[in-house]
């Protein structure tokens, strides 16, 4: 399974150069509601929340919306059949799931973007 990973005894600074990478891939905006990782505070310092691609996504989606690419292993919302309900965001036990008020969800699909914009490499796609 590919998934987002964030890499252990590296620290997150919190720039949010993660954040604004995927804002913008996905809805052209930078805008920290509209990312699919969220930085949140651990101890003294921060870190990346991202998609460990449970499920729970798909579980919940009542439209059939979301299915896991069977290759890749990663969950992914097909727009067509997303109604914008948010019921998969509410159930996402990351937070990681972007929904914009009147349009359609957004969740990571392991794409990367963010990981090459952080300048501190704190994440990665991997392979479990």
């Amino acid at each position: 399974m590919k998934k987002l990973a964030v890499k252990k005894n590296v620290e997150c600074m919190a720039c949010l150069q993660c954040v604004r990478a995927c804002s913008e891939a996905f809805y052209k905006d930078f805008d920290e509601d509209l990312s699919c990782i969220r930085i949140v505070a651990k101890g003294t310092g921060a870190k990346p929340n991202t998609c460990i691609q449970c499920g729970k996504c798909m579980r919940t989606c009542e439209h059939e919306a979301i299915t896991q690419n069977p290759k890749t292993g990663v969950y992914m919302i097909n727009k067509k059949k997303c109604v914008g309900c948010g019921k998969c965001a509410e159930a996402c036990p990351m937070h990681v799931i972007a929904f914009k008020q009147g349009g359609t969800a957004s969740k990571c699909i392991a794409c990367g973007i963010c990981a090459k914009a952080c300048p501190m490499e704190v994440l990665e796609v991997v392979e479990k």
